[in-house]
């Protein structure tokens, strides 16, 4: 099967060699199957390779770019980006393959792949189980990793999630080539660490045909490619199915980039900033007690906690702090969440503190390991508000349209990815993250959710005048709109339980994943045993 794909890459490359110099390699002249334009080198690639498995009777199905499915009625599918980085072969850049690999039921399933690139001639192979090569040396992915010195492949196209430029400015070095096959390839020789693909738009995400290949030579190489949720990536033989991923030389590598379990601070010390609920009787001599504990670490004083105890102070939206301590319960630390970006470690001195990673009388050991670094962090997700384009929030925990008035129930419209969902009268809905679902939303009935399952939400009514109107779990990804259908009867979005904003009768506001994250430290407390103790014995 390697001598044929080898063949195949051979009359690809004789078909583009013949391209007249001076044309438009990228020309769009028709759109492909996959719904996106098809230019005339991924054109001529492709008919190129259709041609030679049918005039050499290979049995091989097709599932390419341009074409789509091409049923030969045989049992394996030849999974082919006929041209990966056409923009670059239009722009005369050296950096474009033609990619293939041999599959069953999904990407998982290859047993052969084969990259070249069109250009150097460099060639990628890899068989499943035999280990991978480049222009027959065998090649292997970094044995081990600096957290401080990360060189990494990132896409940064117009649709790139803010994520990607924000991990830019931390990590060494980055470079964004166009070209996933090759970057992935880069991983696998060991030349880079990690290959991060994230967009914030779906249909802008990764194809299987753009990584069929590269994914099995990454995985002979020792390497992985991860879902965001840090799985193994799986995909199907789908043109309609898209994916974001992280492609690392390890699990180490993941961790570092998704989860900020490492420092990219270059021997730079710590910055600790301190916030606390100042409602709290003994809240001076707590803080205190932190600033003990911290000794001769840097630490900044939100301005309000500085008052009261008779220092000079920052505001935590102002502070350029890398962990924020925060001194009270699970609502002073939401509210710390919407007025700082940095990792957040909870000192529980309020009611349940669920969320909290330490109790008020284990500040010692908390603080000590914080310093030793000896912590995880959950990246959990948010929800983004918006209105007419306008961002109104973003919330860790739930967001909810409800009634301005007690007792005075409203009518809504509830559309999920534009298809409607539900139309009742009730006080309101509220979508809850799974940060979340151990809070307000359990009240409704919705179940708790353990915060792994990243990729699910609840959507739930409240106080529905309908017998079945119940809470539903909704993919993260997807969009939730809720409309409004009383002109003059006003609501109120509460954005985890902070912020209240007046929304006018007749309007609609949207709901869906922000590009932003929540960064929770946590001391390796079990998620069940914080059910059990704080919302099942304790309450």
């Amino acid at each position: 099967m390697m001598d044929i794909l080898t063949a195949i890459a051979d009359e690809v490359k004789k078909a583009i060699d013949l391209i007249p110099e001076g044309s438009d390699r990228g020309e769009e002249i028709c759109m492909g199957a996959d719904g996106t334009p098809t230019s005339q080198i991924d054109k001529i690639a492709e008919n190129t390779v259709l041609r030679y498995i049918a005039a050499k009777n290979v049995p091989l199905n097709v599932l390419s770019e341009e074409i789509g499915y091409v049923d030969n009625g045989a049992e394996d599918i030849l999974v082919l980006d006929p041209i990966d980085g056409t923009r670059n072969a239009a722009l005369n850049i050296p950096y474009y393959t033609i990619s293939m690999a041999v599959c069953r039921k999904s990407m998982s399933n290859a047993t052969y792949a084969y990259i070249r690139n069109m250009v150097t001639g460099d060639e990628y192979r890899a068989e499943k189980g035999k280990g991978a090569y480049l222009n027959g040396k065998r090649i292997s992915v970094k044995g081990c990793y600096n957290p401080n010195q990360l060189t990494m492949h990132l896409y940064m196209g117009r649709s790139a999630d803010p994520f990607t430029f924000e991990l830019a400015k931390r990590i060494k070095a980055s470079r964004s080539m166009g070209c996933a096959s090759l970057e992935m390839c880069s991983v696998a020789e060991g030349a880079v660490d990690g290959f991060l693909m994230m967009s914030e738009n779906y249909t802008h995400s990764i194809r299987v045909i753009d990584i069929a290949a590269s994914c099995l030579i990454l995985r002979e190489a020792g390497g992985e490619v991860y879902t965001m949720e840090g799985e193994p990536l799986d995909m199907p033989l789908d043109l309609d199915y898209r994916s974001n991923f992280l492609a690392a030389a390890s699990k180490n590598v993941f961790d570092c980039v998704m989860n900020g379990e490492s420092s990219f601070d270059d021997g730079e010390k710590v910055k600790y900033g301190i916030y606390a609920n100042t409602n709290i009787s003994d809240v001076k001599e707590l803080a205190q007690k932190v600033i003990d504990c911290l000794g001769d670490e840097e630490y900044i004083i939100d301005s309000e906690l500085a008052a009261l105890m008779g220092r000079e102070g920052i505001p935590l939206n102002k502070m350029d702090a890398d962990i924020v301590i925060v001194l009270g319960g699970d609502g002073t630390l939401l509210r710390a969440t919407h007025n700082t970006d940095a990792k957040i470690m909870g000192i529980n001195a309020g009611g349940v503190g669920f969320l909290t990673a330490v109790e008020r009388d284990d500040v010692e050991r908390g603080i000590d390991l914080l310093k030793k670094g000896e912590y995880t962090i959950d990246r959990r997700s948010k929800i983004r508000v918006t209105q007419n384009g306008k961002v109104l929030g973003d919330a860790l925990n739930e967001a909810m349209v409800h009634t301005d008035s007690v007792a005075k129930i409203r009518a809504f419209r509830v559309y999920v990815d534009d298809s409607l969902f539900t139309e009742v009268k009730a006080d309101g809905f509220m979508l809850s993250t799974e940060t979340g679902s151990t809070s307000y939303s359990m009240s409704l009935g919705a179940p708790i959710m353990d915060p792994r399952v990243s990729n699910a939400w609840m959507l739930s009514p409240i106080a529905a005048f309908k017998y079945s109107s119940r809470p539903m779990v909704v993919p993260s990804t997807a969009k939730i709109t809720i409309e409004l259908l009383m002109p003059n009867k006003d609501c109120l979005l509460v954005i985890d339980g902070q912020n209240e904003i007046v929304i006018e009768g007749g309007s609609k506001v949207e709901l869906a994943l922000s590009p932003k994250y929540g960064r929770l430290i946590s001391m390796g407390a079990d998620f069940y045993d914080r059910v059990r103790e704080k919302l099942v014995t304790s309450l």
